[in-house]
């Protein structure tokens, strides 16, 4: 299970130079390649993240639980 308070830790390394950590944390691979490259798109992507986390976060564990379900590990 995904957690937001790791995923704003991730989000708060940005001010380090690593940008998008939070959002490979979430799975959402491409976005956070993009992110790395562009600085959290200047800054910008990164303010928007501050709010889109809990349902990055939340949608990623609603995905784990269905692939679980779907594949029958209940």
């Amino acid at each position: 299970m995904k957690s937001t308070p790791i995923a704003y830790l991730f989000w708060f390394f940005c001010l380090v130079g690593f940008c998008g950590i939070q959002r490979f944390y979430t799975g959402r691979y491409w976005t956070g390649a993009l992110w790395l490259v562009t600085l959290g798109l200047l800054g910008i992507g990164q303010i928007i993240d501050l709010f889109l986390i809990p349902s990055m976060v939340r949608e990623a564990n609603l995905e784990r639980r269905v692939d679980e379900l779907e594949s029958g590990r209940v």
